[in-house]
């Protein structure tokens, strides 16, 4: 398995379920992208990378056609 990691930044509302069964949001700054599998990637965030979420590849494609997720590299 290849590990693709990229600098980004969230520039708007990217949803995720919490812990809680809630709708969170993951907050607007940078972030590392990691595409672990062919079904999820996981978006790293926080001052010491703290928190982090796996997200299915569509709801992350469909975050950057949005414009709220930007690839920096």
């Amino acid at each position: 398995m290849t590990l693709i990691t990229h600098i980004a930044r969230i520039t708007g509302p990217v949803s995720y379920l919490g812990d809680s069964g809630t709708t969170l949001n993951i907050p607007l700054g940078p972030c590392l992208i990691d595409q672990t599998s062919q079904q999820l990637i996981d978006i790293v965030w926080g001052t010491h990378g703290q928190s982090s979420v796996a997200l299915p590849v569509e709801a992350v494609l469909a975050a950057r056609q949005q414009g709220h997720l930007v690839l920096l590299t």
